[in-house]
């Protein structure tokens, strides 16, 4: 860890105030009367079907967050683990997330790419840089998830992202470094160069994230289920514990212990403790809901301090998001291990710059009610050498609207509810002490209508696929936050007459066996089967039988799901009711 500004950053300050432009990109983020985002709906989860250990990861995810299945992405990529080039990164992974997204009509209500394990988690930008920056930058290599969130800098041609300032969504401080604000994350939001949010125009980002690295220093696919199902638990429970700063005479903790007394501050004006502790770990404390900490190598267990669900802990040092097996200093990954929810750590040496680390406030956002990924990313004005690992949904300070739907005839509306014509749904929502502005439907993951408060949502079954398909009703706060609940309710269309079910066994599997798939169906003409985001197999025939490798499936809970066709236009098909299954060793 070097106390000094980087080389290049007086070369790159000329690259600010960059719009993001080209056709890709306008279509991905166009659209901004669509709204939504800081839910499952609006993940777009990349899984490496070449990795087993991916899929694994991805599986807990899908199943502990619901993702729906629109929203799996199997990217093949059997490059290296640790790192790629900048031109291999945007031609084969970035380019093909973004074209997935595309083609699958989701542009509008993405706002993260969320990657599972086996990913390169260190790009390799030195070919990309003009021989007048490439003389200075003496470390040209970003992250994964950094140069995932500035997507927009990639595709112009200029390196901007190595801007000091690249991120508009970096919440500005107060005079005692405070974040003045909280805001939501919008894909479509445009934001200035003062971190306003525009109406129109401004630079526009996707949030990032990686679920676990499974490889060298990282965690084992268990510790990775087991921090990511303890994520998920903690929602809205507000943790009774306390975040903790550490000072000690380091540089690393030097760079931001400025702003800790002023941050103490402000999370005890919200109701949640905070300490500013003197050395490199706080010790024998058993309610750490958070931490700020800088060192270059530390012992958790050695600590005997216990991370409560849904915290933040994070350290400033070189190599903490390093996970070769040679590699000097803790890895961000024994943070994870010991059951926090999120953490990230630079990839190169970063030098000590506060720009490229998540600032104090970062648990103000978070203890505001922010997601783990904006609070993340609203902390880090210069996001491209920084990993960030965990759990992006995870929001323990929220609190979570509690949604209700009822059809217009006021029939609630209820599991197995048989729908068919034109259905309109009123929603509705509890929220102690506040109130939501507006509500979503997502038919199958995907965002068909939206509504005011005291509104309805409409949609036209007619024209779509008989049996099975899942209704989730969002409800979103009246406040810059944002926070969405939801409720999830699977129906049943019925205008056409088709029928079609799908039945498995076993229903527990060893990774080595097979899964025998049953398919019956009338007035169809072929069917396939599908999850964790790809095919698995097709008949063509009304009935039929297919069996399925379950490493296909991958370890974890599993669903299945099955779609038939008599035609050719959507109305001709019928979807089955899905079937979950469990893939084991």
């Amino acid at each position: 860890m070097r106390r000094c500004s980087s080389s290049s950053d007086s070369v790159t300050r000329r690259l600010r105030r960059w719009l993001v432009a080209g056709g890709l990109v306008s279509s991905l983020l166009a659209g901004a009367g669509a709204q939504g985002g800081g839910g499952p709906e609006n993940v777009f989860l990349v899984v490496n079907s070449t990795s087993a250990d991916s899929i694994a990861v991805a599986n807990a995810f899908v199943t502990a967050r619901g993702i729906p299945p629109i929203n799996v992405f199997m990217l093949a990529w059997a490059g290296d683990k640790e790192a790629t080039t900048l031109a291999r990164f945007r031609d084969e992974i970035l380019g093909p997330i973004l074209r997935g997204i595309e083609s699958r009509r989701l542009g509008p209500q993405i706002d993260m790419i969320v990657y599972s394990s086996d990913f390169p988690w260190r790009i390799d930008y030195k070919a990309a840089l003009t021989p007048e920056i490439a003389q200075q930058d003496t470390f040209p290599s970003g992250s994964l998830t950094g140069m995932t969130m500035l997507f927009g800098t990639l595709q112009s041609g200029v390196p901007a992202w190595l801007d000091a300032e690249s991120n508009d969504y970096y919440r500005p401080l107060d005079s005692e470094g405070v974040p003045v604000t909280t805001a939501g994350f919008r894909s479509w939001y445009g934001w200035s160069n003062n971190g306003q949010l525009l109406e129109a125009g401004g630079n526009r980002y996707l949030l990032s994230a990686m679920l676990g690295v499974t490889a060298g220093r990282g965690n084992t696919v268990r510790e990775v289920v087991a921090y990511l199902d303890r994520a998920a638990s903690a929602d809205g429970t507000r943790p009774a514990g306390t975040i903790y700063f550490m000072t000690n005479g380091d540089v690393r903790t030097a760079t931001r212990s400025g702003a800790f007394p002023a941050t103490v501050r402000a999370l005890q004006r919200l109701g949640v403790k905070a300490e500013i502790l003197s050395g490199s770990l706080p010790e024998r404390k058993r309610d750490v809901a958070g931490l700020t900490s800088g060192t270059a190598t530390f012992d958790w267990p050695a600590s005997q301090s216990r991370i409560l669900p849904g915290a933040i802990c994070e350290n400033l040092t070189s190599f903490g998001g390093v996970f070769s097996a040679d590699a000097s200093q803790t890895p961000l990954s024994e943070f994870l291990r010991a059951g926090a929810a999120g953490s990230s750590g630079t990839v190169i040496e970063p030098y000590s710059i506060q720009a490229k680390f998540p600032h104090p406030g970062i648990h103000v956002h978070y203890c505001r009610g922010a997601s783990l990924a904006e609070a993340f990313y609203q902390s880090v004005n210069a996001p491209y050498q920084l990993l960030v690992v965990g759990d992006p949904l995870c929001q323990p300070w929220a609190t979570i609207p509690k949604v209700l739907a009822t059809l217009a005839d006021g029939r609630p509306l209820a599991a197995g509810m048989s729908l068919s014509g034109t259905v309109e749904l009123v929603p509705a929502a509890e929220l102690p002490g506040g109130s939501c502005d507006r509500f979503e439907l997502f038919v199958d993951g995907v965002r068909i209508s939206s509504c005011n408060a005291g509104g309805r949502l409409a949609i036209d079954t007619t024209p779509l696929a008989d049996g099975y398909h899942e209704f989730r009703v969002v409800a979103i706060t009246a406040d810059s936050i944002e926070t969405q609940g939801r409720t999830t309710v699977p129906v049943t269309f019925s205008n056409h007459g088709r029928q079609f079910s799908i039945t498995a066994t076993p229903e527990r599997v060893p990774i080595g066996g097979q899964v025998h798939v049953e398919l019956t169906g009338t007035n169809i003409d072929a069917a396939l089967v599908f999850a964790t985001g790809r095919v698995l197999g097709r008949i063509q025939a009304a009935s039929g039988a297919i069996d399925i490798p379950a490493v296909m499936l991958g370890r974890g809970r599993v669903t299945l799901y099955a779609s038939a066709r008599g035609g050719r236009a959507p109305a001709d098909s019928v979807n089955a009711e899905p079937v979950t299954i469990e893939v084991g060793d």
